[in-house]
């Protein structure tokens, strides 16, 4: 996403594929060499509204490795809680409004990485992405999206391990199975919107799979998939039939999400979520592929989501695609930090 001058790093589907593809590239080069230069005298504000174990340490790594600084700063723990709606009375909790946080940073730092998972309350006022939203308005520096209601980096990331894999940079004719897998909670559909929009943006043959049409995912997503369809062929289906989606695929890809038509009353979700535990990747379903590599974003419950088998197979390349973090990130911030 362009504001003005400044081009931040919102969602992969703001920027071009020819953009994409040089992100890729630059990660595979640094992923050959640990330090540069790219980030010397540059910072970056790392903000965590939720917890982190792989993007926290990959950005603050990554920054350090290519001779940047990062500040991690946690609104509600270590910083001021902040306020994010326009024109309100701010006589609760927050101390301070994002208008002046992101111009306040933006005098101090080169980048700003922001993490802010959805409320789960109403779906209509997460998916407007508000806290991200608002430091892209406000923050006259690149703003990179550090995982909100999609997460653009581990798109990346998981892109790269599938080119690594595959041993080329077209995945064209591969068939991709993005599978819903069961949680004892309802978690975000971040990744799951971020997986259906690189795989088609690829130009893979994507099947999305889940229970129910209640576990489809939201409009704008779909709707961003079929436009990666018509501009980079593949195909998108949606299948509720496990066997079907898995027979023949070369890609199976995991995550767990809730239901959007139950968002906010997530008890009732749950009895429905609780009936189709039979979703998990194991050998049987992995059997069904053609030979498929199998990944997941992490953290995965094992026995879970997918059984101790299918984790530790060589087929796996999840950690593959945790490492990629790295580098992807090295070159996203090295790109914006360029401009």
């Amino acid at each position: 996403m362009k504001q003005g001058s400044i081009k931040h790093f919102l969602n992969t589907q703001d920027w071009s594929r020819a953009d994409l593809d040089a992100l890729l590239a630059h990660a595979a080069a640094f992923k050959g060499r640990k330090l540069g230069d790219e980030l010397r005298g540059k910072s970056i504000a790392l903000v965590f509204f939720n917890s982190s174990l792989r993007t926290r340490t990959s950005f603050e790594l990554g920054a350090f490795q290519l001779g940047g600084h990062a500040v991690v700063l946690q609104p509600g723990k270590d910083a001021w809680p902040i306020e994010f709606d326009v024109g309100t009375v701010m006589d609760g909790e927050a101390e301070e409004h994002i208008a002046e946080v992101a111009r306040v940073l933006s005098r101090y730092v080169d980048l700003i990485g922001v993490r802010a998972f959805p409320k789960f309350a109403d779906w209509s006022v997460d998916r407007e992405d508000r806290v991200l939203r608002g430091f892209a308005r406000y923050a006259t520096v690149p703003v990179i999206n550090m995982e909100t209601i999609t997460h653009p980096c581990q798109e990346l990331a998981h892109a790269l391990a599938l080119q690594e894999h595959f041993g080329t940079s077209d995945l064209r004719g591969k068939k991709y199975v993005l599978t819903w897998t069961y949680h004892p909670k309802a978690l975000n559909t971040a990744v799951a919107n971020s997986a259906l929009t690189i795989a088609t943006r690829l130009g893979m043959d994507v099947t999305l799979l889940c229970p129910t049409p209640d576990y489809e995912l939201d409009g704008r997503y779909m709707g961003w998939a079929a436009e990666n369809v018509a501009e980079s062929g593949g195909s998108l289906t949606v299948s509720h039939d496990i066997e079907e989606a898995y027979r023949g695929a070369d890609v199976v890809y995991a995550k767990s999400w809730g239901a959007l038509p139950y968002f906010g009353n997530w008890d009732a979700e749950k009895s429905t979520r609780d009936r189709f535990r039979h979703f998990i990747v194991d050998e049987a379903k992995m059997a069904l592929t053609n030979d498929a590599v199998f990944s997941h974003c992490l953290p995965l419950r094992r026995n879970v989501k997918a059984t101790d088998a299918v984790m530790d197979s060589p087929r796996c390349i999840a950690i593959d695609e945790a490492e990629n973090r790295l580098h992807v990130q090295k070159a996203v911030m090295a790109a914006l930090a360029g401009q």
